[in-house]
C-alpha cells in the first residue's frame, strides 16, 4: 500500500518507541496525548483522520469525534473502553475495537503479586528489615494458601486469576451479572454474598457508571476483619472513602490496589496506611503485553481498512 494511501490515526495515548515503530510500518499516525497537541492536530489534520487509537481511561469525547468527519474506527489499546461513547460511534457507523486478551496474563499475575504482598505484608517486612528488625520482634503473617478467593467479574482476566488460584489451593467463587454455567466455580448473585464467603476479593469487572462504587461500605463490612481486597479493574469500582475508613478501623485486614479514584494522583486517604499496597495502574503493563496489544491494534486496523472483519469488535 503506498504511503499516501495509508490510513491516518489520531493517537491519544503516549507510545513508546518500539510501539511507534511497529505502528508506523502500516499506518500514519498523529500523536496528541495532551490538550495542546490535540487542539493543534484537530486544526491541522481533522479531515484526514480515519482512525483513533486510545485506551479506556483516556477514551475520546463526543466533541472530538464530531470534529473528525472521516473517522471510521476507534481502537482501545487495552480491554477497557468505558470512556468511549459507543452509542455516538454506532450512530455514525464507526467501528470500535478493544485489546481483549492481550494483557490478561500480565494482569492476572499482578493480582497475585498484590495479594501476596498485602497478605504477607511484604512491603512492611522489607522496610523494617532494612532498619535492622528481626522476625522475633514482628507479628506473624497468615498463610496465603488454602483460603477462599472471590472474583468480581469472571471474564477472561477473572478466569486466568481463577486458574492461578489452583496453584495456591484456593477455593474459588465469583459474582457476575449472570451465572456462567460452565465455570465450575461457586456463583454468588450478590457481591455482598461473595464478600461474606471469601477471604480474598479480587475485582476484575469493567468500569463505568454501572459498576461505580460496587465495592462499598456494606461490601467491605461483609468481607470482614480477616478479609483482603484487590482491585485491578478501575478505580471507580471501589468507594475510596469507605475503603479508607474500613482499613483505619480494622473492618478489613488489607487491600492491594493497582487502580484508584483520581488517577494519576495517589489516593491521599490511603497513602499513609500500612494496610494497603499501591501500584500505579501497571497491572496490564509489560513488554510482552504492550507488544501484544500493539500487534492486535495494527491487525484490527489493517483488517478493517482491507475490508475484512476486525478481531475484537465491541
Amino acid at each position: 500500500m503506498p504511503s499516501s494511501a495509508r490510513p491516518r490515526f489520531l493517537v491519544l495515548i503516549v507510545l513508546d518507541e518500539p510501539s511507534r515503530s511497529t505502528i508506523e510500518t502500516s499506518l500514519d499516525i498523529v500523536e496528541a496525548a495532551d490538550s495542546a497537541t490535540l487542539a493543534a492536530a484537530l486544526d491541522r489534520d481533522a479531515h484526514e483522520i480515519q482512525g483513533v487509537l486510545t485506551n479506556g481511561a483516556v477514551g475520546i469525547d463526543e466533541a472530538t469525534m464530531a470534529r473528525l468527519p472521516a473517522l471510521r474506527i476507534v481502537c482501545a489499546l487495552g480491554v477497557g473502553y468505558e470512556n468511549i461513547p459507543l452509542a455516538a460511534a454506532r450512530e455514525r457507523g464507526i467501528v470500535v475495537t478493544n485489546g481483549a486478551g492481550t494483557n490478561d496474563d500480565c494482569v492476572a499475575d499482578h493480582v497475585f503479586a498484590l495479594l501476596l504482598a498485602v497478605v504477607r505484608e511484604v512491603p512492611m517486612l522489607d522496610r523494617v528489615t532494612r532498619l535492622g528488625a528481626w522476625r522475633d520482634d514482628l507479628p506473624l503473617q497468615p498463610n496465603f494458601s488454602n483460603k477462599r478467593l472471590g472474583i468480581v467479574g469472571l471474564g477472561s482476566i477473572g478466569r486466568k486469576v481463577a486458574r492461578r488460584a489452583s496453584g495456591f489451593e484456593l477455593e474459588v467463587g465469583y459474582h457476575n451479572r449472570n451465572r456462567i454455567t460452565d465455570s465450575g466455580f461457586r456463583y454468588f448473585d450478590s457481591i455482598g454474598g461473595l464478600a461474606a464467603w471469601a477471604d480474598y476479593v479480587v475485582v476484575c469487572t469493567p468500569g463505568g457508571a454501572g459498576t461505580r462504587h460496587l465495592v462499598d461500605a456494606a461490601t467491605l463490612l461483609a468481607l470482614g476483619p480477616q478479609g483482603y481486597l484487590v482491585n485491578v479493574a478501575r478505580g471507580s469500582v471501589v468507594d475510596t472513602a469507605a475503603l479508607a475508613k474500613a482499613l483505619d478501623d480494622g473492618t478489613v485486614a488489607g487491600a492491594g490496589l493497582d487502580v484508584y479514584e483520581g488517577e494519576p494522583a495517589p489516593p491521599a486517604s490511603l497513602i499513609g496506611s500500612e494496610r494497603v499496597v499501591l501500584t500505579p495502574h501497571v497491572g496490564g503493563r509489560s513488554p510482552e503485553a504492550i507488544a501484544n496489544s500493539i500487534g492486535l491494534f495494527v491487525r484490527n486496523a489493517t483488517l478493517y481498512f482491507g475490508g475484512q472483519p476486525v478481531v475484537t469488535p465491541l
